[in-house]
């Protein structure tokens, strides 16, 4: 099979790019996901163009607010950018000079209340993207138990926005359910902001009272790297108007826009069913692989937010096997090609295996690398920095370029 696949990897032999296969998921890390011909041809199209940026901003505005049901729309830089301008829309609205104010001079209104539970790191900590417009995050409840009471008496005249995070990162028990989370907001006349960037769900949030809702436009879309800014028109022409402040080193190209809306459009034509299907059997293939080797033990399990995906969870016995989920996940990841597997959780004796970034070939051949580790899995030099270099997994590739 390794023979058969090589022609996948000219472009990173051309370029002098590890070779690697992605079963970890969509990552900014690995490039956010593929992009399909349709996309690349309008993202190319537009490069060799001028074009009125506030005229290709609302085509866009139109392709997001077919898919999504908001009012408006408009897009940035990435999901990150997205938070940041959607608070500051929140606490300038329409004024100019507000927007000029910001982060130094973030008026009176100017405090985000954000579940303590949702305070997750998506490469960088969710409250950064607050503090970068001035404001003040005021978290609320406990990490694990958050109460109704707890949001009501947070909200006050200081209030500026709530924040909900939707995310594998976020606690996913003891938190205020998101439409009850909304009334409660918005008896307090207080908008509210979802952090949707990895969610299949366009239409959901909106349907039950979010205000903005920002989404990935590079991850399951399979756009260019951007993020998408859906809601409330006033709003979003808020969020817009950023541009002429913080937002300007936020911005976003032309080619990026482009590709988003190329990306919105495919998505209405999605075979999700079928691209469901491929994904399904690249997971049996890859359970069956697994479950002829003593201490493993594969299950696939379901997203923990809902999307309609599932993955497989290698759950890793090392008595049995010889070495530890760590080890393994990081001996993969050391393989030609590279099987990069999802290891934020290895602590816990398991990683798991994504197949909705695959090629055609690679569920075959990352099923003949798994085999072959887990083989040699006795053999492997178990590292005492194993646990602790996926664990800061974010950090060391930034500590050490160029190093």
């Amino acid at each position: 099979m390794a023979g058969e696949t090589d022609g996948m990897w000219s472009w990173h032999d051309t370029h002098n790019c590890s070779r690697l296969i992605n079963v970890s998921g969509t990552m900014t890390s690995l490039g956010g996901s593929i992009t399909s011909p349709a996309v690349q041809e309008e993202t190319t199209a537009i490069m060799g163009e001028f074009v009125n940026m506030h005229e290709l901003q609302a085509h866009a505005s139109r392709a997001i607010c077919d898919l999504t049901g908001a009012e408006a729309g408009c897009v940035t830089a990435s999901a990150s950018a997205g938070i940041s301008l959607a608070i500051a829309a929140s606490m300038t609205g329409l004024n100019p000079g507000r927007v000029e104010a910001l982060p130094k001079d973030p008026g009176e209104k100017n405090e985000v209340v954000v579940q303590l539970g949702h305070l997750c790191g998506y490469g960088a900590p969710v409250s950064q993207a607050v503090d970068l417009t001035g404001a003040t995050v005021r978290p609320v409840g406990q990490s694990t138990h958050v109460m109704d009471y707890q949001l009501e008496s947070a909200l006050n005249e200081k209030t500026a926005a709530a924040l909900y995070v939707v995310s594998h990162h976020v606690v996913h028990y003891g938190q205020i359910p998101f439409a009850r989370f909304v009334e409660i907001c918005h008896r307090a006349n207080v908008p509210v902001i979802v952090d949707a960037a990895s969610e299949y769900d366009l239409t959901g949030f909106i349907d039950q009272g979010a205000d903005i809702v920002i989404y990935s436009g590079h991850k399951f879309l399979g756009g260019p790297t951007s993020g998408l800014i859906a809601g409330r028109r006033d709003l979003v022409r808020a969020a817009y108007l950023q541009n002429m402040g913080i937002g300007r080193g936020m911005k976003v190209g032309k080619e990026s826009i482009a590709g988003a809306i190329a990306a919105l459009r495919q998505w209405q034509k999605r075979d999700h069913e079928g691209i469901r299907r491929q994904e399904r059997a690249a997971l049996e293939l890859w359970q069956k692989t697994l479950s002829a080797f003593a201490g493993i033990d594969p299950v696939i399990v379901p997203d923990p937010t809902g999307n309609p995906l599932e993955r497989l969870q290698v759950n890793v016995d090392a008595r049995k096997l010889g070495a530890s989920a760590a080890t393994v996940a990081r001996a993969l990841g050391e393989q030609e090609p590279r099987l990069i597997v999802r290891n934020h959780e290895v602590e816990l004796g398991y990683f798991q295996l994504d197949p909705c970034n695959l090629k055609p070939g690679q569920a075959e051949l990352a099923a003949e690398i798994l085999a072959k580790v887990c083989a040699e899995a006795g053999k492997l030099e178990e590292r005492a920095d194993d646990y602790h270099a996926a664990r800061n997994g974010g950090v060391d590739p930034y500590l050490n370029w160029l190093s």
